[in-house]
């Protein structure tokens, strides 16, 4: 009886609330009539967590588009909206032509010179420089017209069969360089310009520009090889709508000797209006007519 007694003692300890294991009491989150667990004071939950996380990147948002629309305005307004409200283009930086020095002439480039004696690239009537560049070779050209100005390289003195580079003041302010190639008294422009790293202006009624070409070239009817020596044809004259006319001299002036481009010179020729009788043969013509003069004179 006393052992029945102890088992029923044992078993009434064991099913009894009391004594079960405290954290028995905590049901599982998630259970059926769990009690969700109370935050402890200075804590967030999980949920708030994400919440204020999402409002502040929301907030920041918010914020960076509202500053780069301000920036964005301010930055168009400044730079892109004149005094009366339309809006222009920024111009893009032009370089200013750089003048041409004849101090260098005949020594780190070749010059030739036709007009006034003493005259430079701005007061001569016509100017011309030479010099290697490289595998190039950079050309100068100057006259004193609202038209156009080239040199031509012949074989002989005479105009045709003669390739051309010439730079041509047209219509709207600009000069271009332009390739021609003489057929008999003819310039016709030849498509393939061998031109490159062009400029030109036109100022004070003087057509001025500068530009290279190759030295070698393939092989091509129209072009020359500047390693080879060539005379130099030098005219300029007016233009219609930008398309050369007749020079304006009859006469052109032509190197005396072929050019190479391995010689710097400095050559002059004085135009017709400064030329003079220099010559033996002159003088002695003059003092021949004189005496003549004095001698039949009464």
């Amino acid at each position: 009886m006393a052992g029945i007694l102890l088992l029923l003692l044992v078993a009434s300890l064991l099913v009894s609330p009391a004594c079960a294991n405290p954290a028995a009491e905590e049901s599982f989150a998630g259970s059926p009539g769990a009690r969700e667990p109370e935050p402890e004071s200075g804590r967030m939950g999980l949920e708030d967590l994400e919440k204020s996380g999402l409002q502040l990147e929301e907030s920041s948002t918010e914020q960076h588009q509202e500053s780069y629309s301000t920036f964005a305005a301010e930055f168009f307004e400044t730079r892109y909206w004149g005094d009366e409200g339309y809006a222009f283009p920024s111009p893009p930086p032009v370089d200013p032509f750089a003048r041409i020095r004849v101090d260098d002439c005949g020594k780190t480039k070749g010059c030739f010179r036709y007009g006034k004696p003493g005259c430079d690239a701005d007061t001569c009537d016509y100017f011309l420089s030479y010099r290697r560049i490289g595998a190039d070779v950079e050309f100068e050209l100057s006259a004193d017209t609202d038209g156009w100005v080239a040199v031509g390289f012949s074989s002989d003195k005479l105009m045709g069969g003669d390739d051309v580079m010439a730079c041509v003041h047209d219509d709207n302010g600009r000069v271009r360089i332009q390739h021609f190639y003489n057929v008999g008294q003819w310039a016709k422009e030849i498509k393939r310009n061998p031109a490159r790293d062009e400029e030109g202006i036109f100022e004070n009624n003087r057509v001025t520009c500068r530009f290279k070409r190759p030295v070698y070239v393939p092989r091509d009817e129209t072009i020359i090889d500047l390693h080879l020596s060539w005379y130099y044809l030098f005219a300029w004259g007016p233009a219609i709508q930008g398309s050369i006319t007749r020079h304006d001299i009859d006469s052109p002036p032509v190197s005396e000797d072929v050019v190479s481009i391995y010689k710097y010179e400095d050559l002059f020729m004085p135009s017709a209006a400064y030329q003079t009788f220099s010559s033996p043969f002159c003088l002695l013509l003059i003092v021949a007519l004189t005496f003549y003069i004095l001698m039949g004179t009464p």
